[in-house]
C-alpha cells in the first residue's frame, strides 16, 4: 500500500515539474524559433520589389535564398558541439544576438555579391539553434512525451507564416519612408526581435533542470528518474569516457545519415516552395501581395492545428512510422497535383495549402525520430548531422526552383517534379522507423 501510494505521489510530482517546464522553456524557444525563421525566409516577401530594384535574376535571388543553408549546414555540428562546452543559454542567446544584427544588415544589400554574403553569414549565425532547441528539449521531456512537446516548440514554423504574412504587407507599404524600399523596412523591423530575445534568454532560460530554480528539490528528482535517473548518468558517463561527446558514434551511425537522406528529401522539398509561395499564388490567382501575405497567414494557422493534432495522435499511438510515411505521401501527391494544373487557379491554392498542412502534421513523430536516433550526449551530435543534411537540403531546392524558373518560364515543373523524392523518402522512413521506435521504448523504461 506504502509503494503505491509512493508511486502515486511521485507521478504526480512528475508531472507538475513537466508541466512546469513546457510554460516555461517551450513558448520561450518557440518564439525563437518563430523569429528566426521570419528572418530566414522573410525575402520570399521581399523578392519581387527587391529583384525588381537591384536586378536581380531568378537564379541569383534562387542561389542567394540557398546560400544560408550551405553556411548552415557545414556549422550545425560545431555548433551543438561548442552548445555542450558552453552551454543552453550563453550560447543560444549568443546565436539570437548574431543573427538579429546579421539580419538588420540585410538593409544593405546592393549587389549579389553582398546579398551572397550576408545570406552566408545570416547561416553562420543561426546555425545550432534549432538542432539545439531539440536536444535541449530532450534533457527535459521523456521519450514517450516528447512528440508533443517537440510540437509544441515547432508549432512556430507554421505560426511564423501568420505572423510574417500579416506584417509583410503592412511593412511593405512603408516603401520610401526615411528613404528606405518597403523590402529594407521588412528586413530591418522583423530583425530588431531576436536582439531583445537574446537579453531575455540570457536571463531566463537555465542550462537544465539541475539549474532551474523554478523546480524544487523533489520535483528535480522526479524528473529526473524519468530520463533515467542515477543509472541513466552511469551509463551515459561509461559512453562520454569510450566516445566523448559522441562526434565519432554520430558519424558512425547509418541510422543517423539515413534519417538525414530523408531530412534532405523533406526540407529541400519545404524550402522549394517555401521560398517561392508568395510568387506562386500571386501568379496562380491575380491577387496583391497584401491579399497573397493574408492566404499565407491561413496556411500557418492550419498547419499548426495539423501539427499539435498529429503529434498528439502518435504519441498516444506510440507510432512514428506512418505518422511520417503517411503526410510525405500526401505531399508527393499535393506536389504531383500543382504541378500538373500549370500553377493556375483556386485548385493550385488547395494543393498547396495541401502540402503545407501535410508538412506540418509530420514534424513532431520526424522530430521525436531524430532525437531519439542515439541515445545521451551524442544524441546532439546525431540531431546536428541529420539536420545539416536537411539543411543541405534548404541550399538546394531554392536554387532548383530559380534555375527551374529561369530553364522553364514558370514553377509548375519544378514543383511537381519534387513529387519524385518525396514518394521515396516515404519508402526510405518505412523501412528505417522500426529500429528507431524499439530504441525510443528502451529509453522509456529507463
Amino acid at each position: 500500500m506504502t509503494e503505491r501510494v509512493t508511486a502515486v505521489g511521485s507521478g504526480s510530482v512528475l508531472q507538475v515539474a513537466l508541466r512546469k517546464a513546457r510554460w516555461r522553456l517551450i513558448p520561450l524557444l518557440a518564439v525563437c524559433y518563430l523569429i528566426a525563421y521570419m528572418d530566414r525566409v522573410n525575402i520570399s516577401f521581399a523578392a519581387e520589389s527587391m529583384n525588381r530594384q537591384l536586378h536581380f535574376s531568378p537564379k541569383i535571388y534562387g542561389l542567394g535564398a540557398g546560400l544560408f543553408f550551405l553556411s548552415y549546414a557545414l556549422c550545425e555540428i560545431p555548433s551543438n558541439r561548442l552548445l555542450l562546452r558552453f552551454g543552453a543559454r550563453r550560447w543560444i542567446a549568443r546565436i539570437m544576438l548574431t543573427w538579429g544584427l546579421l539580419a538588420a544588415a540585410m538593409v544593405f544589400i546592393r549587389t549579389p555579391a553582398s546579398f551572397y554574403c550576408l545570406r552566408l553569414l545570416l547561416g553562420c549565425a543561426e546555425a545550432g539553434y534549432f538542432p539545439g532547441a531539440i536536444f535541449y528539449l530532450s534533457l527535459w521531456f521523456p521519450p514517450e512525451q516528447r512528440a508533443r512537446s517537440i510540437s509544441l516548440f515547432y508549432i512556430a514554423f507554421p505560426l511564423s507564416s501568420v505572423v510574417m504574412g500579416g506584417l509583410a504587407g503592412l511593412l511593405l507599404r512603408q516603401n520610401g519612408k526615411l528613404g528606405l524600399s518597403g523590402w529594407q523596412w521588412l528586413f530591418l523591423i522583423e530583425a530588431l526581435p531576436a536582439i531583445l530575445m537574446s537579453v531575455i534568454i540570457w536571463f531566463a532560460l537555465p542550462d537544465g533542470p539541475a539549474k532551474a530554480s523554478w523546480l524544487n528539490e523533489a520535483e528535480r528528482e522526479a524528473l529526473d528518474e524519468a530520463l533515467g535517473g542515477a543509472q541513466g548518468r552511469q551509463l551515459e558517463a561509461k559512453r562520454a569516457a569510450t566516445h566523448g561527446d559522441g562526434f565519432g558514434q554520430a558519424l558512425r551511425s547509418p541510422r543517423v545519415w539515413a534519417l538525414g537522406v530523408f531530412y534532405l528529401v523533406m526540407l529541400g522539398s519545404s524550402y522549394s516552395v517555401t521560398f517561392s509561395l508568395p510568387l506562386v499564388l500571386r501568379s496562380a490567382t491575380g491577387w496583391q501581395m497584401g491579399r497573397v501575405g493574408g492566404v499565407v497567414a491561413t496556411f500557418g494557422v492550419v498547419g499548426a492545428a495539423a501539427m499539435l493534432l498529429w503529434a498528439r495522435h502518435s504519441d498516444l499511438h506510440r507510432e512514428r512510422r506512418w505518422h511520417v510515411a503517411g503526410p510525405m505521401l500526401l505531399m508527393a501527391c499535393s506536389l504531383g497535383v500543382a504541378g500538373s494544373l500549370h500553377l493556375a487557379g483556386w485548385a493550385t491554392v488547395i494543393a498547396l495549402l495541401t502540402f503545407v498542412t501535410a508538412y506540418c502534421a509530420m514534424q513532431g513523430p520526424i522530430l521525436t525520430v531524430g532525437a531519439s536516433a542515439l541515445p545521451g550526449r551524442a544524441a546532439a551530435v546525431g540531431i546536428a548531422a541529420i539536420n545539416t543534411c536537411g539543411i543541405i537540403g534548404g541550399f538546394l531546392g531554392p536554387y532548383w526552383m530559380g534555375w527551374m524558373r529561369e530553364a522553364t518560364g514558370g514553377y509548375a515543373l519544378g514543383i511537381g517534379a519534387l513529387a519524385v523524392p518525396c514518394v521515396l523518402a516515404a519508402g526510405l522512413i518505412l523501412r528505417l522507423v522500426p529500429v528507431t521506435e524499439r530504441i525510443e521504448r528502451v529509453e522509456a523504461i529507463g
